[in-house]
């Protein structure tokens, strides 16, 4: 499994700031924000769903990964993707830090892993 996702009865913008909020709250900034929508209308002329792609990142972990792997940032951001459904619903879906850690196949990259999933659980919780 490369990531895990939750439903949120927000509108698309709520929950863009919603998860922007709790993943602060965990020390995660957000560096990156990819609007697939507006990519797709400006790049094929294709009207999709509004979905944008978040790309998060905890200074501090980030730091251990690089120290302990320092071609680490070829993984680095973590992302988190705000999609809105055919059906007008609302899906934030997070990657699996410890599965894409886990490629690099470093102990001390493993409990750092399972730390930034621990973080980015509890960020999904807060939605529910």
């Amino acid at each position: 499994m490369y990531g895990f996702t939750v439903n949120v009865n927000e509108s698309f913008d709520d929950a863009v700031s919603k998860v922007t909020e709790e993943l602060k709250k965990e020390g995660f900034g957000v560096l990156t924000e990819i609007d697939v929508k507006a990519v797709m209308k400006k790049k094929l002329d294709l009207d999709k769903r509004p979905y944008k792609i978040l790309g998060a990142c905890n200074p501090v972990l980030a730091n251990q990964a690089m120290d302990a792997e320092p071609d680490i940032g070829l993984l680095l951001p973590c992302n988190v993707i705000v999609r809105e459904n055919e059906d007008d619903s609302v899906t934030v879906g997070f990657m699996d830090p410890s599965s894409v850690l886990g490629l690099v196949q470093r102990e001390e990259l493993k409990a750092l892993g399972d730390e930034v999933l621990a973080r980015l659980h509890r960020v999904r919780d807060a939605l529910k």
